[in-house]
């Protein structure tokens, strides 16, 4: 069985909330990602933090990027994978949220990210096809 550790990309990068918007994207600049866990003082992951939204949710708005924290940006409560949950979990959770990316957790640690490309890879091209379709139809 092939499990969410097996896919992820270990020892995910986090931004802290109280970091800014600009510290997030120099770092995503950096790392080449397109986003970043968010996780507070307490190493809890707090949310997601993309690409899209630095631009829709702050550039967009005419917002600074230097005076918007990036615990501003990562609302409600992420949508996280069990370290140890198989690819069918992982395709249900994206699917039904509708996330290109999953933090994985393993207890209460941020152990890695599962992307929508990691799944890819692993699953045959029907299964494939499927993930991607309900991750771009438009509602």
């Amino acid at each position: 069985m092939t499990t969410a550790r097996d896919l992820m990309t270990p020892n995910a990068v986090c931004v802290r909330e109280s970091e800014t918007v600009h510290d997030a994207a120099q770092r995503m600049a950096a790392e080449q990602l397109g986003a970043l866990p968010v996780c507070g003082e307490d190493n809890r992951l707090k949310g997601m933090l993309t690409d899209r939204d630095i631009v829709v949710k702050v550039i967009a708005e005419g917002k600074d990027p230097r005076a918007v924290h990036a615990g501003e940006l990562a609302q409600g409560e992420a949508v996280t994978i069990g370290a140890d949950d198989d690819v069918a979990e992982i395709l249900q959770t994206m699917s039904q949220h509708r996330v290109r990316r999953l933090p994985v957790i393993d207890g209460h640690d941020l152990v890695g990210v599962v992307a929508q490309a990691d799944v890819a890879r692993a699953l045959p091209n029907p299964d494939t096809g499927v993930l991607v379709e309900a991750l771009s139809h438009d509602y």
